[in-house]
């Protein structure tokens, strides 16, 4: 299976340029930098793949509009991407997304159709068919792979030496482009994904060599609603391949971790964004120059007050 290449990575760099804002690496503490992706217009690192992926499409693919699915923040990027293109975009939301995530992708006029998790992909490709438009899929494309992966390329550029980047991991879109830009950039560093222990499908199947599923109902008990999603054969033979670990990390521990991130960095993180923090912060033998990817910082105003009072 081809993977994504460095230079596919460079190439959706200028692409995605006039929509994107290049985040800074911001410094946390000594040893650790933060790669801030809650600072995009829609509030997360999708508005990279989604946008890139629009972008390729051609003319008269965009008229025909783009349908997607996602728990929300894949949601608010096409729907995003979409206005900007001037395409229409039909997306499909577990219904207990967050309602905050459902009221943006609404406001960037995107049309929003609510499931249960575990239908929301099918119901995905049911509209496409019914409607002959595009998928622009959360993290199974090889164009969403390399938006992606400029995160990781904006990375190696701010810190050459870095040692270690801390990814959070779900669909693996992310962990897959992050892992290609560095191990090419910089083939000493060490690319770690993080999961929460009660959705850890990606970390037991790269200890597996093999995928291996899990029940929705499981991945659902995470607060970090982003990453209830599973890897994609195509994202996880960037894994196998790119990936040097897997961690995973308690559910109190992602909330020290949103907590940590608001009073010592100013930064408001959704649990999902948060999780590279928390396997950071959960052990202290990570060399001086870690980065973890703060993914986004979509959430629920009252439950992100719960998790500030701790």
């Amino acid at each position: 299976m081809a993977l994504v290449t460095l230079a596919d990575i460079r190439a959706a760099a200028g692409l995605i340029a006039p929509a994107v804002v290049r985040t800074p690496l911001l410094r946390f503490d000594d040893r650790l930098s933060l790669k801030p992706e809650n600072l995009q217009p829609v509030g997360a690192f999708k508005i990279r793949g989604a946008y890139h992926a629009l972008a390729r499409l051609s003319d008269e693919r965009r008229a025909r509009g783009v349908v997607a699915y996602s728990s929300g923040n894949h949601a608010q990027a096409v729907a995003f991407a979409a206005h900007a293109f001037g395409v229409p975009a039909v997306i499909v939301v577990p219904e207990n997304a967050p309602a905050i995530k459902i009221a943006a992708t609404r406001a960037w006029g995107a049309e929003v159709v609510l499931v249960p998790m575990a239908r929301r992909e099918s119901r995905a490709h049911e509209l496409v068919e019914e409607r002959g438009a595009t998928l622009i899929p959360p993290f199974d494309h090889p164009d969403v792979i390399a938006g992606q992966g400029t995160v990781g390329l904006e990375v190696v550029e701010d810190s050459p030496s870095v040692d270690v980047v801390l990814v959070p991991v779900s669909g693996g879109g992310l962990i897959s482009g992050v892992a290609a830009a560095v191990k090419a950039l910089r083939p000493a560093a060490r690319v770690v994904g993080v999961e929460p222990e009660v959705a850890a499908d990606a970390a037991e199947s790269l200890r597996a060599g093999r995928l291996v599923r899990w029940p929705a109902a499981d991945r659902e008990r995470t607060s970090a609603d982003g990453l209830r999603a599973e890897p994609s054969e195509l994202t996880f033979a960037h894994v196998r391949a790119l990936v040097d670990d897997i961690v995973t990390v308690t559910e109190e521990e992602i909330g020290e971790a949103v907590r940590q991130l608001a009073r010592r960095s100013r930064l408001v993180a959704e649990p999902s964004g948060a999780v590279a923090v928390a396997a950071y912060l959960a052990r202290e033998d990570w060399p001086a120059r870690t980065v973890a990817v703060v993914s986004g910082g979509n959430v629920d105003p009252a439950a992100y007050l719960r998790l500030l009072a701790g």
